[in-house]
C-alpha cells in the first residue's frame, strides 16, 4: 500500500538528536500508511550508524540515503533532490535531524484537516523553541487561535520564524517543479513557504505539537554564524531570492519585499555596528525606529568597541 504522508529528515552530525527525531516520528498514530525517508549528508559523526540501526529494526518503514560526500557544501537542496523527489505520499512533512514532534496525533490532525480542505496548500502548528539541553527559551507561535495567513505574512516575516519548519505538512503535488528562485536560495523553508503561499490557503493550528532546537552545535544556524562574513553573504543570497520572486509574482508583492530586504539588510548593520551605513538615507526609517537604549549600544559599538564588551561581561557576571 502506498503511504500517504511521506516524512522527510535532513541529518548532519546530530548523534545527539536523531534518535529522539526518529522516535517522534515512530509514535505517530495515523489511520494511514506514512514513510520516513532520511537524508544523511556525509556526516562526520555516528549520525549515520543510529540511522542504519532504526533501518534494520524498521525495514519496510524507514528508507535512508547515506551520503559519501557532503551535498550541502555543493549547493544542493538536499531535503528537496534526496528526499522529495523520491516520497510516494500524498503529502510531505518535514522535521529536521535534530528537531521533533511532541504530539503522536500531529500528523493525524494535519492530514485530516488537508484532505477536508483540499484548497489548503501548506498547514502549519505552533511550536516550542528549546535550548541543545531541552530548556524552553520561546515559541514559534504566530497566532494565539487557529487561522490562515497570507504571502504578505510570509514576507513581513521574513521567512524563517513565522512557522517552525517541523510544523509544515503539503500536497506533494504541489512541489514536483519547483521555480528557480527556489533553487537559488540557500535556505528551504523560507522559498518554501513563499511558494505554497501562492498555491492556496496555509492553515496554521495553535496547538504546540513539535519542539525546534536552536543553536545546537552542528545547526545551519551556527555554522552560519560562525563566522560575521557568512551572515552578510547569506543576507545578500537571500535578498536575490526576494527580487526573483518579486519577478515570478509579476512585481505584486514589490512593497512589501523592499521593506523585507531593507529590514534585514539593516538588522545585520545593527549587528556590526556599521554606523555610516546605517545612517544611509534609505535606511532613515529603520534608524529612527530605535530606541535611545539601542542608539546608544550602537555608538558604543562603532567608536568605543572596549567600553561595550566591558558591559557585557559584567552583566554576564551579574546573571551567574
Amino acid at each position: 500500500m502506498e503511504p500517504m504522508i511521506s516524512i522527510c529528515c535532513t541529518a548532519y552530525n546530530h548523534e545527539k538528536y536523531v534518535g529522539e527525531a526518529i522516535e517522534s516520528f515512530l509514535m505517530q498514530k495515523t489511520s494511514y500508511p506514512f514513510e520516513i525517508l532520511v537524508h544523511d549528508d556525509a556526516s562526520t559523526d555516528n549520525t549515520a550508524n543510529i540511522i542504519n540501526k532504526y533501518e534494520k529494526d524498521f525495514p519496510e518503514l524507514i528508507k535512508p540515503i547515506y551520503q559519501t560526500e557532503n551535498q550541502y557544501s555543493k549547493n544542493n537542496h538536499v531535503g528537496y533532490f534526496f528526499n522529495t523527489l523520491r516520497a510516494k505520499g500524498k503529502y510531505m512533512a518535514i522535521c529536521e535531524g535534530d528537531d521533533y514532534w511532541t504530539d503522536p496525533l500531529k500528523l493525524q490532525k494535519q492530514v485530516e484537516y488537508l484532505e477536508a480542505n483540499p484548497q489548503c496548500s501548506l498547514c502549519t502548528h505552533a511550536a516550542r523553541r528549546i535550548s541543545r539541553d531541552k530548556k524552553v527559551v520561546g515559541y514559534i507561535k504566530p497566532g494565539t487561535h487557529d487561522q490562515n495567513f497570507t504571502t504578505v505574512d510570509v514576507i513581513r516575516h521574513g521567512g524563517g520564524g513565522l512557522f517552525a519548519t517541523n510544523s509544515m505538512v503539503y500536497p506533494r503535488r504541489l512541489v514536483q517543479n519547483m521555480p528557480d528562485f527556489y533553487h537559488h536560495s540557500p535556505v528551504g523553508d523560507f522559498p518554501l513557504m513563499l511558494y505554497l503561499s501562492l498555491q492556496g490557503e496555509m492553515h496554521y493550528m495553535a496547538q504546540c505539537m513539535s519542539d525546534y532546537r536552536v543553536s545546537t552545535e552542528s545547526s545551519w544556524t551556527s555554522r552560519l554564524n560562525a563566522d560575521k562574513n557568512n551572515v552578510g553573504e547569506h543576507i545578500r543570497r537571500i535578498g536575490i531570492v526576494l527580487d526573483e520572486f518579486n519577478e515570478y509574482t509579476g512585481r505584486r508583492y514589490e512593497e512589501e519585499i523592499r521593506k523585507c530586504i531593507l529590514n534585514r539588510e539593516f538588522t545585520w548593520l545593527l549587528s556590526i555596528f556599521a554606523i555610516e551605513k546605517i545612517k544611509l538615507e534609505k535606511y532613515r526609517e529603520n534608524y529612527e525606529s530605535l530606541s535611545i537604549k539601542q542608539k546608544m549600544r550602537l555608538y558604543l559599538g562603532a567608536y568605543l568597541p572596549s567600553v561595550l564588551e566591558f558591559s557585557a561581561k559584567i552583566r554576564k557576571i551579574r546573571k551567574a
